[in-house]
């Protein structure tokens, strides 16, 4: 029966089909079709084999049960093979026809948009002279419907290509089922399968190339885009004056300059951009799956020499391409590193980074009293085995560094830190730890006393602002005495204030009526010897000033703090005053744990030689020179000096302006008892400015018996009495000259000269900070001692407490000077150059001479 028959017949074996036990047993066995017979393919195998495949074609292993019925399925069989190879040619045409639909419909739409593009240029062109901004703004449409065409036409690619996939995944399973139905092609369907899957991945591969080649190029088409729309602004409105790019340029500048970690971060996602741009190109080329992919691009951004193994123009072109984006990245971050770590070497050089110190001792500024107050701050702190020093000022801290090392003393191990920043900054200020500083140093400026004092002022205003509060106090040192009152005004409680001029003033008058006075105060000031220290002793309470005086081995009692009238010091009480409880003693001792009380020694007290009355005589002053505060040091002096002296002074000040300065700093010439003032005019250093001054005629107080000795016997043999050096020699031995030396190593200088005293202006005022730093109390015993009025430091001569070559004890000598209401604290014997403050073994006896001197605190004169 032929196989239309076959088809059309109504007993056709499609529905009276039986087949033969064989059949059905040898198609039971197939695991595709378990509950009922599978209807085979007759395609002989050569004939589906590929070409290079040789083997001869099997036989069927089919049996049936007659001839006809034999006949009736071999036309069936051989009917259902041609129209399954009719299906699948038909659905490959179809495959065909809807891969290459898209294409041409593409191309239409492309063709249309050039098309389009074409006639919109055609028009602009010849519109161009008439409409400018009209023709731009339709150009920019334009190539905007151009992008956008362009991304439709992408995004339709990206489309069809996805269907096409899928109907090629579809083809592909069809042809597997239908190369499946027989059980001898099971190499031949895992072959497809593994084509199937080669041309899933392909279509991937194609993909993840097509993505990152977008993504690289995008910020080029950015780029061109913002520079266009840039151009088309300047040129459509010129009043505009910043471009687009210069705004963005401006923004990222902006992020990272207020963003500390935008650079890196911003290196790290190029970074991780490159790696995932790198896969997937390399996805795109390589057979690899994404994830080596992933990793083998990391590794040629890490090192670039792994790029060398690579096979192929297109995997080697992409390493590449990696490789240089890893040696770009890698020198951003060497760069990166670098300046971070030049950041950090510069901030810890210039002085920025923060001091994490507490109860160290803060100064603010720089002056030339810098060196000799970090001296004394050495020394006070040594017998705590070394202590902090902070410096801030407004220089750079390796200037700093550098003159701190060029000063010629030892630290005894204190440590100095410097950093630059300014004291009215209070990020400054908290940089160097000031809520944590056991005392705060104001420096005063060198140059206008008012604009230092102002700085001074402003200074303590930004303290005060500290949010932390102080722990410490503020010693400020100023310039002017008139600004002393604002200054403690405006810093309370906190502030101590050090008057430099005024205490070198009257530092210059006491040594000038009493030579050698400055070498005392030295020794109390600074910290190399013996100074003051204020302390409680519970086991004095009850007992009477004048015991207490000799109640200290180690120390001299000089005052005390009495708890009932608020911490008030009284400098040399009467004997009679008890110590009550809360009261504490004001000693000078050598450190504050080198003394304390003991038992009272007997002792017994005398009687004075007799009642002298030391006389005032009237005295000639010469004072070379001028000084800002002028008018305070005549003040001072008329108030010292007896009725009838002269005060000659000599500089190169015109007379005229002289009084006018005078006045204006305060004086009133009328009220002026005891003195009168001579003016000349002259310079000190000139011989011919000299002569005309009667030098012999100078006198001031009596000069020790010693240096009398010494000068006399200096004289002799060296000049003629009648040569000009002869008479200023004369004139030398006898008057006193005083001189105020600024550097503490010009003393060394002065051994050779005939100068009687002089005093260390900065260094006795570094010495007043420092120890007004270490103890806030001292500085009310130091006001007192500079003042007019109360008690101060005199140099009396031993005959007025003793016989010549009576034996005495310390002890009887301090008590003998109670009769006068004065309390010794030293000696120097006549034959010695310093004086010994608060001497050893007080009550051992020795031999006195009326010629030995006493230094003594007493009420003034």
């Amino acid at each position: 029966m032929s196989q239309d028959s076959a088809e059309s017949s109504p007993s056709s074996s499609r529905d009276w089909f039986f087949p033969s036990p064989s059949f059905i047993h040898s198609t039971s066995n197939s695991p595709q079709s378990p509950n009922y017979p599978r209807k085979f393919s007759t395609i002989p195998r050569h004939s589906r084999s590929s070409p290079t495949d040789s083997k001869p074609p099997k036989t069927s292993t089919f049996r049936s049960v007659s001839s006809s019925g034999s006949a009736a399925y071999g036309d069936q069989k051989y009917g259902r093979g041609r129209r399954r190879i009719e299906l699948i040619r038909r659905s490959e045409k179809t495959a065909k026809q809807e891969k290459e639909g898209p294409v041409l419909e593409q191309k239409r739409v492309v063709s249309k948009a050039v098309s389009g593009v074409k006639t919109a240029i055609g028009e602009m062109g010849i519109r161009v002279f008439g409409q400018r901004v009209k023709i731009r703004w339709q150009m920019a449409s334009y190539i905007a419907i151009l992008f956008t065409a362009f991304g439709s036409l992408v995004h339709k690619n990206f489309s069809l290509h996805n269907q096409v996939i899928d109907l090629q995944d579809q083809i592909s399973t069809m042809t597997i089922r239908l190369q499946a139905c027989n059980t001898s092609d099971t190499f031949d369907t895992i072959s497809i399968l593994q084509e199937s899957d080669h041309l899933s991945s392909k279509g991937l591969k194609i993909l993840a190339l097509t993505v990152s080649i977008a993504l690289l190029s995008m910020p080029l088409f950015v780029f061109k885009y913002i520079d266009y729309i840039s151009k088309f602004r300047s040129s459509y409105n010129c009043s505009e004056m910043v471009s687009l790019n210069k705004q963005l340029e401006y923004r990222v500048d902006v992020l990272l300059s207020v963003h500390p970690y935008a650079k890196a971060l911003a290196l790290l996602v190029a970074t991780l951009m490159l790696i995932c741009l790198g896969g997937l190109a390399l996805f795109g080329v390589t057979d690899d799956s994404l994830a080596d992919c992933l990793w083998l691009s990391w590794t040629y951004v890490a090192d670039s020499g792994n790029h060398a193994n690579s096979e192929g123009m297109g995997p080697r072109l992409v390493s590449v391409s990696i490789s240089f984006g890893g040696m770009l990245i890698f020198a951003m971050m060497l760069g990166l590193v670098s300046e971070a770590i030049s950041e950090k070497l510069d901030s810890l050089r210039k002085g920025r980074s923060e001091v994490v110190e507490q109860n160290h001792t803060l100064i603010l500024g720089w002056s030339d009293k810098l060196g000799s107050l970090l001296n004394q701050l050495a020394i006070a702190n040594e017998s705590l085995g070394g202590g902090i020093v902070v410096v801030m000022a407004e220089r750079d801290k390796e200037e700093m560094e550098l003159d701190i090392a060029k000063m010629e003393f030892d630290f005894r191990g204190t440590s100095v830190i410097c950093r630059s920043g300014s004291p009215l900054i209070l990020a400054d200020l908290k940089k160097v730890s000031v809520s944590k500083a056991r005392a705060i140093v104001v420096l005063a400026d060198d140059g206008n006393a008012d604009q230092s004092d102002a700085r001074a002022l402003r200074t303590v205003l930004s303290l005060t602002g500290v949010k932390e509060g102080l722990r410490g106090h503020i010693v400020v040192e100023l310039s002017d005495l008139d600004n002393e009152v604002l200054v403690k005004l405006v810093g309370g409680e906190l502030v101590e204030t050090v008057v430099a001029h005024d205490v070198i003033g009257r530092l210059m008058i006491q040594c000038a009526r009493q030579p050698g006075l400055a070498q005392i105060w030295e020794d109390i000031l600074g910290f190399e010897n013996c100074e003051f220290y204020i302390k409680r002793w519970p086991q004095l309470d009850g007992m009477q000033f004048e015991d207490v005086l000799i109640s200290f081995p180690d120390a001299i009692p000089c005052g005390v703090k009495v708890a009932s009238r608020g911490g008030k010091i009284i400098l040399n009480p009467e004997d009679s005053y008890v110590l009550q409880e809360g009261d504490e003693v004001l000693v000078i001792a050598e450190d504050d744990d080198t003394y304390a009380p003991g038992a009272l020694p007997m002792v017994w007290r005398g009687s004075l030689p007799g009642d002298f009355i030391v006389p005032k005589l009237m005295e000639k002053i010469l004072l070379c020179g001028w000084r800002r505060d002028m008018e305070d040091m005549i003040m001072v002096l008329d108030a010292f000096l007896a009725p009838g002296s002269e005060l000659w002074m000599f500089n190169e000040v015109v007379e005229s302006e002289r009084e006018r300065k005078l006045i204006d700093g305060g004086l009133d010439l009328s009220r002026l008892v005891n003195i009168t003032l001579v003016h000349r005019e002259g310079n000190a250093v000139i011989r011919r400015h000299l002569e005309s001054l009667p030098l012999e005629s100078f006198d001031s107080a009596k000069r020790l018996p010693y240096r009398e000795a010494m000068v006399t016997r200096g004289q002799r043999g060296s000049f003629s009495r009648g040569s000009w050096i002869g008479e200023m020699q004369q004139a030398s031995d006898r008057s006193v000259i005083i001189s105020e030396i600024l550097d503490p190593r010009t003393k060394n200088l002065l051994s050779m000269s005939k100068i009687s005293d002089y005093v260390l202006s900065n260094e006795l005022v570094s010495m007043a900070l420092a120890m007004v730093a270490e103890d806030r109390q001292i500085n009310d015993v130091l006001e007192e001692l500079f003042a007019e009025e109360g008690n101060e430091l005199h140099i009396r001569l031993a005959e007025l407490y003793l016989h010549e070559g009576e034996e005495l004890s310390f002890y009887e000598i301090i008590l003998r000077a109670r009769l006068k209401r004065e309390i010794i604290i030293g000696y120097r014997l006549a034959n010695a150059e310093r004086a010994v403050i608060n001497p050893p073994n007080k009550n051992e006896r020795r031999r006195w001479s009326v010629k030995d001197v006493f230094v003594v605190i007493s009420e003034k004169e």
